[in-house]
């Protein structure tokens, strides 16, 4: 009975040490499951749809059904082989995807854009990497059927002008069914994609044919806006598109002379504000900023390639956005845009991913928290001989 009563008495440190050990494991999981993966939701959950206005005698129905839901984000920079170390590159990839499969699940938009800077390196790409860094795209965005992905093409994608070639444009257009004057339509809704690498102006081959297809494109827009009484033998043998104001979606912005302007907590750091932009290389020369204006005549532009976020007033009526990079490489608090959007009006939302810092803040919290739960437990197993002495030595002190 007394051996039995011994053997007991061993038995139970190792049991309270399985049973702690079991506690750290399951606080651990939980802090790693809540920061990697739910805190997407918890998020992304708070963001909305912007409501958009509708006709004077549209139902709430028509209304609802002729909405286009998108989402606009830009400059992922997925890591190449030659500058991404392994970790980083896991990290930004996981955080990305996750990201994206979540707004997917929760938001479900029916078109999503992406504008431009893709890849970090796919201007040095060999075919090899190339094909890499496109599979590892399509894994992280993968989308349903009911929804539709466009990617517009950056300087990192194919090289900034002096770097662009045609075997790299080709090479990304056909990956992405992307043309420099495409038009996508939907539900009346005109979107022009540009290649703004294209448009340095200085005849080039890929310059005067990305050109040519514009200039082909607004003809055609300009000729479907004209009012139906309008006579204009320029257009009698061109086809009718929609008669909506084009959006413009392109990777470098239009000619400004820096972020000064710009607000809001996702703006450029004080200390780059007021840096003058380089024409051609921060954003679009000022002559290619007038043609793209005068030959669209847009009712919106949305831009990439700062990697921070900026709203523009061009000529007095046409608003450009500035969209921040979806990546947490580039930023701390990375975003995307939610657009409803009509033939005739839009409205847009900033949906603001986690923050990294809050991250590291609370992985810092709980490690803390972690540390201390050891050390109690340590202190609570503590040989019964071993605490007595310390209390006959605190007595024997008094």
């Amino acid at each position: 009975m007394l051996s039995s009563s011994s053997t007991t008495v061993k038995n139970l440190p190792l049991k309270r040490r399985l049973c702690f050990l079991l506690k750290l494991v399951c606080f651990v999981s939980s802090v790693l499951i809540f920061c990697e993966f739910l805190i997407y939701y918890v998020v992304i959950f708070q963001c909305r749809w912007p409501d958009v206005k509708g006709g004077a005698h549209t139902s709430e129905k028509e209304t609802s059904a002729s909405v286009l839901k998108a989402i606009i984000l830009a400059d992922t920079h997925l890591l190449g082989e030659i500058k991404g170390h392994w970790l980083d590159k896991l990290r930004r990839e996981w955080q990305m995807e996750r990201s994206f499969q979540t707004a997917l699940w929760l938001l479900q938009p029916d078109i999503v854009f992406i504008l431009g800077d893709v890849f970090d390196e796919g201007k040095w790409n060999s075919p090899q990497a190339w094909a890499d860094d496109v599979r590892r795209f399509r894994k992280m965005f993968k989308y349903p059927v009911s929804t539709e992905l466009v990617v517009i093409v950056g300087n990192h994608d194919i090289g900034f002008h002096y770097e662009m070639t045609t075997y790299k444009v080709n090479r990304f257009e056909k990956v992405f069914n992307f043309t420099s004057g495409k038009l996508v339509t939907r539900k009346g809704i005109n979107f022009v994609l540009v290649n703004s690498v294209a448009m340095e102006g200085d005849g080039c081959a890929v310059c005067r044919t990305s050109e040519a297809k514009l200039v082909a494109l607004s003809h055609k827009l300009n000729c479907s806006q004209q009012k139906p009484n309008h006579s204009n033998k320029g257009c009698s043998d061109v086809e009718k598109l929609p008669a909506s104001e084009p959006i413009l979606l392109q990777h470098y912005p239009l000619y400004r002379k820096s972020d000064a302007e710009c607000t809001g907590e996702d703006s450029a750091p004080p200390e780059e504000k007021n840096i003058p932009f380089k024409e051609k290389y921060d954003v679009l020369s000022q002559e290619a900023s007038q043609k793209l204006l005068w030959w669209f005549q847009p009712r919106l532009i949305l831009s990439g390639h700062t990697h921070s976020a900026c709203e523009v007033l061009h000529a007095g009526k046409v608003p450009e956005i500035s969209v921040p990079s979806f990546s947490w490489r580039n930023r701390n608090n990375p975003s995307f845009i939610m657009g409803s959007i009509t033939p005739t009006d839009f409205s847009l939302q900033k949906c603001f991913l986690p923050f990294e810092s809050r991250v590291f803040t609370i992985y810092c919290a709980a490690g803390a928290l972690l540390v201390i739960l050891v050390l109690a437990h340590v202190q609570l197993l503590t040989p019964p001989f071993y605490f007595a002495q310390r209390l006959i030595s605190k007595h024997k002190a008094v």
